[in-house]
């Protein structure tokens, strides 16, 4: 009978706990941390947002003698943008915060702006090249702040990214050489 009582007195899982009872642990960053690479990710969101909407926008309305070739590779690149718009957002998500998801705050906190439809095909590239300069900024900056924050698997996602938008710069940019 005394072993019994011991046991009822045993927490039965982890759950029964004072500790995890609180307020679910945030991985081991404080909430200082968690905010600044929250605040990162989330500008790099919102610039990838307004990102893929252009893209979506070059896709449906580009027109001329390089239709063909462009209407595919805006489309390649929008499925690639909001792979990893789902990416970033589900990061932010692990860290137990909310990312940006209205049209209001994507343009709000985007340094990449929108255009009109009805661009020529070379200033929609133009305007790709820009947009990948501007991401990069802000991947940079994400990684900057998880090396900071030993946050390594949002900092690998980042390098990831920033070798596609790399390359992606590269060859649209040689687009506009011609």
């Amino acid at each position: 009978m005394e072993n019994t009582k011991h046991l009822e007195d045993t927490p039965q899982t982890q759950l029964d706990t004072g500790k995890v009872k609180a307020k679910p642990a945030k991985l081991g960053w404080t909430d200082e941390q968690v905010n600044e690479i929250t605040f990162a990710l989330n500008e790099l969101q919102a610039n990838y947002a307004v990102h893929y909407q252009k893209l979506r926008n070059y896709h449906w309305n580009v027109k001329g003698p390089d239709f063909f070739d462009l209407h595919e590779k805006f489309e390649i690149q929008y499925k690639e943008a909001v792979t990893n718009i789902d990416a970033i957002a589900e990061r932010i998500r692990l860290f137990g915060e909310t990312p940006l998801s209205t049209l209001q705050e994507y343009l709000e906190f985007s340094e990449i702006k929108e255009t009109a439809p009805g661009l020529t095909s070379d200033l929609m590239v133009r305007e790709l090249v820009n947009d990948f300069t501007i991401l990069l900024k802000h991947m940079d900056a994400v990684v900057e702040v998880c090396a900071r924050h030993a946050d390594y698997g949002s900092e690998s996602l980042m390098k990831g990214f920033i070798k596609a938008i790399e390359a992606n710069h590269w060859k649209f940019s040689a687009f506009l050489s011609r």
